[in-house]
């Protein structure tokens, strides 16, 4: 009789790339029609499970791991954030996790840029103006936006995406600040100009500041009504993140009232749903979660999820492996 193949499923439609390479190691599911699965359907979908490979939408945690039962050898995600899943439940069972960092950092830090050109621009105000049929003629004080030039872009968080964010500045002529949990190597800093600081003193000196650290306990809500406050009122905040991150209500107050100049934001507290006093805003610039949608990049993350499964499902090690924090 000939081996049972392992049992994969996919929570989400990926790549077809990266499906060939899931069936060809095994027997895939994945939900018709494509859907987020609310919690009771991932748990059954799970159950006899030999791979996962998951989205940032599902709660992977103990519990989940409990239905999916004890042949669960790992739990790949197609995301580099994993604060959707509890390592050591999982770890503490066994299972392997791993996400797909790399693959993604050029199309994220684009976005991210795209975003703050978009808002110091007023590219989005400019072509709602236009789409409404409202009357315009050009006049040189007509929707003046700010420069970027000589400006200070302050990071938080300097890994692959922030370092990638700080190149894209000084391309435009913007000095660099950053602040992280540890200090870079003397050599990235010299390469990027980039001065390290203190989060208040970052606040309180740039002209832009980017979010690219990782959703933690310590970093929910790192920009509250007190953060907000510290900056300029001429500043602009990136996220493109977590949405959590950013106290979302807090920033709302602070675009409508002026205590900071404007946003641009690709991710929300509570996905999809947007905080209805960002929605009718002129000085924010709103994406919906596209940090990582170009068709390569995300072919690219989906094969990385599927061969980090496969690789488990032989007994080898897993390509990028979460260690954990």
């Amino acid at each position: 009789m000939a081996p049972q193949r392992p049992r994969i499923v996919v929570t989400r439609r990926i790549a077809e790339p990266a499906m060939a390479i899931l069936r060809a190691a095994g027997d895939v599911w994945s939900p018709e029609p494509d859907r987020a699965l609310p919690a009771d359907d991932l748990h059954k979908a799970a159950a006899g499970a030999d791979a996962v490979v998951s989205t940032l939408q599902d709660d992977i945690d103990g519990t989940f791991a409990d239905a999916a039962g004890p042949g669960l050898k790992v739990v790949s995600t197609v995301a580099v954030g994993y604060d959707n899943i509890d390592v050591a439940a999982l770890s503490s069972r066994g299972i392997v996790v791993t996400n797909t960092p790399g693959v993604l950092t050029d199309a994220t830090a684009d976005l991210a840029f795209g975003l703050l050109l978009n808002v110091t621009r007023r590219l989005g105000e400019g072509e709602r103006l236009l789409r409404s049929g409202t009357p315009w003629s050009f006049q040189l004080d007509f929707m003046l936006g700010a420069g970027l030039g000589g400006k200070t872009l302050g990071i938080v968080g300097l890994g692959q995406i922030g370092t990638a964010m700080a190149r894209r500045a000084r391309a435009f002529g913007m000095t660099v600040s950053y602040t992280a949990r540890r200090r870079a190597a003397p050599e990235l800093e010299t390469e990027l100009g980039a001065t390290y600081l203190a989060l208040p003193e970052l606040l309180t000196s740039s002209d832009v500041v980017s979010l690219h650290c990782p959703l933690t306990p310590e970093t929910r809500h790192l920009i509250d009504t007190g953060a907000l406050a510290a900056m300029k009122p001429s500043a602009y905040l990136i996220n493109t993140t977590r949405g959590p991150v950013v106290d979302e209500a807090a920033l709302a107050t602070a675009l409508s009232s002026g205590v900071i100049a404007g946003a641009g934001l690709d991710v929300f507290e509570n996905e999809p749903e947007v905080h209805p006093g960002l929605l009718g805003l002129d000085n924010v610039a709103l994406a919906p979660h596209l940090g990582s949608a170009t068709v390569e990049t995300r072919t690219a993350m989906a094969e990385l999820a599927a061969r980090n499964a496969v690789a488990v499902l032989a007994g080898d090690e897993p390509l990028t492996p979460v260690r954990g924090r």
